[in-house]
């Protein structure tokens, strides 16, 4: 199996077009055509973990937090970030970073961090925007089904829970061919006027080549008349940070008691306990202190996030409890999601879990 065969199955858990802008993800270091020994998955690929995937044989690191984030300029080994970029080239080691593409994901960090304090009837909190894309076609009633079957196999037609949408009408086409048209209806340089179908799908906008393709594919005409728009629609179910409920409300102490042990936090920074109890919660796994009026617009009880500093405490302007649980308890399950997701995928593979722990925090 080469390593692009496993970053085939990564980019299906958490699609690369998912990821934030600002952020670096993908196959950061190593060749993907090279044979695959064995994936280790952890949360940062720094020199210590680079050497645990060389004593288990493990030629691809799959990491969450991308060890390559902004721009470099050099390699001379001056600070962990070269010293592991060094260690990975010289020991043929390919690393993989999925960060936001796995945050903004539905079923990603933030799902997972619900799903670990028992939360339930979750959704995003911040859906992600100019990522719909509709398109508009025309097409012969004899062609519409197969070509919008197809279409709906390429990706297009999903929305929430549901798949294969679309809208069709009826209207009247015209057209007149050139002396170089060869029309599906009618003779070249005969005015042609009939019924036609006008199909409406929208789809993920990573996916319009795939779409494209497919509309080209399987279209009747010589000529294929289409119009793509980005819609200004929020993706319900992409992006950052996720909202949920207890089935029964929690005293705020008994909150986070229970979530610094579900969490396994040494500690929990807050606002001041507002005498009230706690049912709806907003969670946002790593930096997190931008969607603190998200969490409120939500109606949140508590907003549980990372790295707040402290005047970001008084943004909870007696609305929620605000909590910051720490950067790398509020991510800590992901890697293990990782695992399994490629256990299940990879059948009879080296799959290994990190036994390095990257947190730089430490409690005294």
């Amino acid at each position: 199996m080469k390593i692009k065969e496993i970053l085939s199955v990564l980019e299906e858990m958490a699609p690369l077009a998912y990821a934030e802008d600002f952020d670096n993800v993908g196959l950061l270091v190593g060749n993907p055509d090279t044979e695959a020994t064995g994936v280790l998955v952890c949360h940062d690929a720094l020199e210590n973990v680079l050497e645990e995937a060389i004593a288990k044989k493990c030629n691809l690191v799959v990491c969450f937090h991308p060890i390559l984030f902004s721009g470099i300029k050099k390699i001379t080994g001056k600070n962990y970030v070269e010293r592991s970029i060094i260690k990975a080239i010289k020991n043929d080691i390919a690393i993989y970073a999925v960060h936001t593409a796995l945050d903004n994901h539905q079923d990603g960090v933030n799902k997972i961090f619900c799903d670990a304090l028992g939360l339930k009837n979750t959704k995003v909190l911040i859906p992600k925007e100019n990522f719909i894309r509709k398109l508009v076609t025309y097409t012969i009633a004899e062609n519409a089904e197969k070509l919008r079957n197809a279409l709906f196999d390429a990706g297009a037609g999903n929305i929430g829970n549901y798949e294969d949408c679309s809208f069709s009408s009826k209207g009247i086409g015209t057209y007149m061919g050139n002396e170089h048209s060869n029309p599906q209806l009618g003779e070249r340089f005969e005015f042609v006027q009939g019924d036609e179908i006008k199909i409406e799908v929208t789809f993920e906008k990573h996916l319009e080549n795939k779409i494209l393709k497919a509309l080209f594919s399987n279209h009747a005409y010589e000529e294929v008349a289409h119009e793509i728009y980005e819609l200004q629609n929020k993706h319900q179910n992409i992006g950052l940070g996720m909202i949920g409920e207890f089935q029964t409300p929690m005293d705020e102490k008994d909150f986070l008691l229970f979530v610094k042990e579900k969490m396994i936090s040494e500690g929990i920074r807050h606002s001041s306990f507002l005498g009230r109890p706690i049912k709806k919660v907003a969670v946002l796994g790593g930096s997190g202190s931008y969607a603190i009026k998200n969490a409120i617009s939500a109606g949140a009880d508590a907003f549980l996030t990372a790295d707040l500093k402290y005047h970001q405490f008084y943004e909870a302007e007696n609305r929620l409890l605000l909590a910051d649980i720490g950067h790398f308890e509020s991510e800590r399950y992901t890697k293990n999601y990782i695992v399994d997701y490629l256990r299940k995928k990879i059948l009879n593979f080296a799959i290994i879990l990190s036994e390095e722990n990257t947190n730089p925090v430490k409690y005294l």
